[in-house]
């Protein structure tokens, strides 16, 4: 349930991409910091969201420069980093690595098990500074383990599960700005977990593997229905976004949820509706 909470770059001008490529490439710059080569390989862009969420609620002091790397190891890129960038950096190599555990257990991926075992020593370190947000990502992701396992038949249970594990994350402190963030993020999560139910459907229809939404779609719900739920749950996320006192990064922060975190959906939408072309 990854990479679906980014940047719709095709309507973003140059000067966003260069801010948004900046803060990305310091949440990169912070994961080999802290963790290592290791820890780059968890990076995604999603984090990228909480680092610009919380920056512009807290407006912590920034650091910047340019550097090149092994990824871009031509020309320099330039990079913006803090003390929120380090936050998103360890909340990425914890996910990454609960992630992995939750594979192995799962459907023991070897790979994942390896992958795992190198991350252990690293989360620990994280779960001592941040307990409470890794207790709620355990918890969370150990009884979305079980539902898949019990072969819920309930979407809304698995959504309010996600929803809590983003809650949590995007609280960096129990502070008055707590329950606005939690809620915003819990609608988010939500979503995410609903939208990646409905783009995986037709493959695990077809393949006769979990999916919450399998008993919805089996009983004629239709696409247009799916996607009113989405269109509900990210209505939501944003009402509880614009009560933020955001300045800095705002149309960014506006193009991810207005837009972006719908490109993965539409393009699983687009290829569905090839395949009934060619069959037709």
């Amino acid at each position: 349930m990854f990479g679906y909470v980014i940047a719709n770059s095709e309507i973003m001008s140059e000067e966003e991409k260069a801010r948004y490529k900046a803060v990305y490439c310091g949440l990169c710059r912070a994961l080999k910091t802290r963790h290592g080569q290791l820890g780059r390989l968890t990076l995604n862009y999603d984090m990228t969201f909480l680092v610009l969420v919380l920056n512009s609620l807290y407006e912590p002091e920034m650091s910047n420069g340019e550097e090149r790397c092994a990824v871009h190891p031509c020309s320099k890129h330039c990079w913006v980093s803090n003390e929120i960038t380090n936050y998103a950096a360890d909340m990425n190599v914890a996910l990454a690595y609960l992630n992995q555990l939750d594979n192995w257990h799962d459907d023991r991926n070897l790979f994942s098990l390896i992958f795992a075992g190198l991350l252990k020593k690293k989360y620990a370190r994280v779960k001592a500074q941040y307990p409470r947000q890794c207790d709620a990502m355990e918890r969370c992701i150990g009884a979305l383990s079980e539902l898949e396992k019990s072969g819920s038949k309930d979407p809304d249970a698995g959504a309010k599960l996600f929803g809590e594990l983003m809650g949590e994350i995007f609280v960096l402190r129990e502070d008055r700005w707590a329950p606005a963030l939690r809620a915003m993020a819990h609608s988010l999560g939500s979503f995410i977990y609903i939208c990646d139910a409905v783009v995986d459907l037709p493959h695990d229809m077809r393949r006769h593997t979990y999916n919450p939404l399998r008993a919805l779609k089996q009983a004629g719900r239709s696409a247009l229905y799916f996607k009113d739920i989405l269109t509900m749950l990210i209505g939501n996320c944003t009402m509880d976004f614009e009560k933020l006192p955001l300045v800095e990064d705002v149309p960014i922060m506006r193009n991810i949820l207005y837009s972006g975190v719908w490109t993965r959906y539409e393009l699983a939408m687009s290829k569905q509706n090839r395949r009934k072309g060619e069959t037709n």
